[in-house]
This record gives C-alpha cells, sequence and structure tokens, in this order.
C-alpha cells in the first residue's frame, strides 16, 4: 500500500521513478571520440555477440555467425540459420549457444551439426536476447521481453515494458528454471563467482543476481540504455551502452496517450525513441532541434543513437569511457570482447568491429 501511494505522489510530483531527467555525461563518463578514432577491423553489417570460442573470435550478423580474422580483415561462415541470431554464447572447446529472433535456442559445436535444445517447462522462455554459459552444462539465458521479440526492443521500451526474466537451463535435457521476472528488459548476463551480474536496459541499471534469487542494483541511473556485460581481463568489467537517454524521450514515455497514438499511426523507424544509428532521411524526427548550424552537425546536439562503452571497476564504479558522439558514425555498441592484448566492440549502428587500445591498469 504504501509503495502504490509512493508512486502515485512521484507521479504527481515529477520525481523518482517519474522524473523525466538524465543524469550528465561527466567525470569517468565525460564525451570523447575514441571510439571513431578506433580502428576498424571488420566492416560487417550489424555485427554483434561478440564471443571467444576455441581461440576463434565470433559474432553474428543476421542469420548467420561468422568466424573473425582480424589480421586479414575478413570473415568466414560458421553458421547460417533461417532466423536472425539475438545472441550468442560460447564455453570451453567450441560449444555455442545461439539464441534466435524466433526464440529457439541452439547448441551445436562448430564441426557438428545444429541440435534445438529443448526447454522443457520454460514455454514462457522467449526473446532470447543474451547467454552465458555457468559451465558446459548450464546456460544462463536473459529473456528480454514475453510481449516483444529482440527485434521489437524498440516497442517493448516505448510500452514500458517489464515482462523480462532470467533462467538457467541445462544443456543436456533443456530442463530450466526461472532466477529472475519482472524486469525491464535484462540485456546483458556475465557471471561472477556464485552470483550473475545482468544489466536492466529499461530502467538504466546493472544487478547483482545473488543464488538465493534476491536482485541488488550494483549501478543505477545510467545516461544510457546497457545491452551487455563482460569480464575485461585485468578486472573489472566492460559495460556496452547501445543508445542514450534523452529528456524528450522520458518525457514522451510518461505521455502514454501521445506514445500510443504514435505507436499506432507512425512506423517504429520514425518514432520519437533511441535508436542505433545516425538519421538517414527527412522523416525521421528531431531534423531540427538545433541539431545542425551551418548544415554541420554539432556534436553536442540531441541524439537518438550515440556509440558508448564503459569500462568498470570490480565495485562497478566507472573507469574510463569511449565515445562516438551525435556527429560520429560508431553509434549502437552492443558487445564486446576483452582479449587481454586487445580489446574488441561491436559498432551495430556503424556496421563495424573495432579495436581499442589495451585497457589501462586502474591503480593509481
Amino acid at each position: 500500500m504504501m509503495g502504490w501511494l509512493g508512486n502515485r505522489l512521484d507521479a504527481f510530483r515529477g520525481r523518482g521513478a517519474s522524473a523525466a531527467t538524465v543524469p550528465p555525461m561527466d567525470g569517468a563518463l565525460r564525451p570523447n571520440t575514441l571510439l571513431d578514432g578506433a580502428r576498424v577491423v571488420l566492416r560487417a553489417e550489424q555485427p554483434d555477440n561478440l564471443v571467444l570460442s576455441n581461440g576463434a573470435v565470433l559474432f553474428s550478423s543476421g542469420a548467420e555467425v561468422l568466424r573473425l580474422d582480424a589480421g586479414a580483415g575478413t570473415s568466414s561462415l560458421v553458421r547460417r540459420f533461417e532466423a536472425p541470431v539475438a545472441c550468442l554464447a560460447a564455453a570451453e572447446g567450441d560449444l555455442i549457444a545461439a539464441g534466435l529472433e524466433d526464440g529457439s535456442i541452439r547448441v551445436f559445436r562448430q564441426t557438428q551439426d545444429i541440435v534445438t535444445l529443448p526447454v522443457a517447462g520454460a514455454k514462457r522462455l522467449s526473446c532470447p536476447v543474451a547467454m552465458t554459459f555457468r559451465d558446459p552444462a548450464t546456460l544462463i539465458v536473459c529473456q528480454g521481453s514475453l510481449a516483444n521479440s529482440p527485434g521489437h526492443w524498440k516497442r517493448d521500451l516505448m510500452q514500458r515494458g517489464s515482462t523480462g526474466a532470467v533462467w538457467q537451463v541445462s544443456v543436456p535435457d533443456g530442463a530450466s528454471r526461472q532466477l529472475a521476472s519482472g524486469l525491464g528488459f535484462p540485456y546483458g548476463v556475465v557471471a561472477s563467482g556464485d552470483d550473475l551480474i545482468v544489466t536492466e536496459s529499461w530502467r538504466h541499471r546493472v544487478l547483482r543476481l545473488a543464488g538465493t534469487g534476491a536482485a541488488v542494483p550494483v549501478l543505477a541511473d545510467l545516461p544510457g540504455y546497457p545491452s551487455r556485460i563482460v569480464a575485461a581481463a585485468s578486472g573489472g568489467y566492460w559495460l556496452s551502452v547501445f543508445a542514450p537517454r534523452s529528456q524528450l524521450i522520458e518525457f514522451i514515455l510518461r505521455e502514454r496517450g501521445y506514445c500510443e497514438r504514435m505507436m499506432r499511426e507512425i512506423e517504429p523507424d520514425h518514432w520519437l525513441a533511441p535508436a542505433l544509428s545516425p538519421p538517414k532521411n527527412f522523416l525521421e524526427p528531431m531534423q531540427g532541434g538545433a541539431l545542425r548550424m551551418h548544415s554541420i552537425l554539432k556534436p553536442w546536439a540531441p541524439t537518438r543513437s550515440y556509440g558508448l562503452l564503459i569500462r568498470l571497476d570490480e565495485r562497478f564504479r566507472p573507469l574510463e569511457s569511449y565515445h562516438s558522439r551525435t556527429d560520429g558514425a560508431r553509434h549502437g555498441v552492443t558487445s564486446c570482447l576483452d582479449l587481454g592484448s586487445r580489446v574488441l566492440a561491436a559498432s551495430k549502428g556503424g556496421n563495424a568491429i573495432l579495436e581499442l587500445p589495451p585497457a589501462q591498469d586502474p591503480s593509481p
């Protein structure tokens, strides 16, 4: 009762979860152009899901899983599916799991036929958007939404979806167990001892999910929507942020009548909503709004897309960040892989896989 009353007061006063404010990018998140200055390892169509499998770097592009040859700047086909690949995970050896846009999960080896994983007791396990192996027999799956498929993430955000869940699935027989529910699009997961670290995109935060099922925020009020999170070779984590928050979008999310009409009458690409890439035609919103001056796009102009990768320490404090600003081309960073000697990042909106400088030692 008190929680309900508090939410109503917050909505009336415009504070708490109903506030339309967005934290500034400052300190370790101060904007720069490091993503745009990073070396392009490979140009590919919407690359995503960087993983390391048996010494090889794999990534997804549409319905294909590809092997990256960074030295030659080329890729080779590993598997092609009948639906786009939404997420990948790799275990020891060459065991790989792929979650597809149609909701199915395939577990296979690079040298063996594809096997569809029967997920027993998880009829509602759909919309896989992130996965990780605890061990070769245990797969952790983030279900983004019950109402929308991975490709319809924008609709789920505008509907203020909170039907996401985290599942534990046994690879041999498909037996499953729900670890957490009621999440706002969990879009990344990494194991940390007995706990799981999960990103919750629509609530702009990172959670620690204990073995007891309790979810505790460890990083909150991010200036963007977080996606995948991976361990850093030197300790801590790399956090991908696929789109920026803005006061305009926060305001629209609270104007339900306007939002519902927008979704009903306008094509999704033209919604006032986050995007993975900069505007490409005159029908997209925010063509005004002081975006340009003398035909030059200003780097500090309001934007629906952005490139951001954050390095966190073991206590989830931001140490450094890599940006592609409004006038940049490396937007929509959805995945990262730390190989120790180099760090790779997938700019899904920029159609490129980038190589960043090695992570610096955070100690003074």
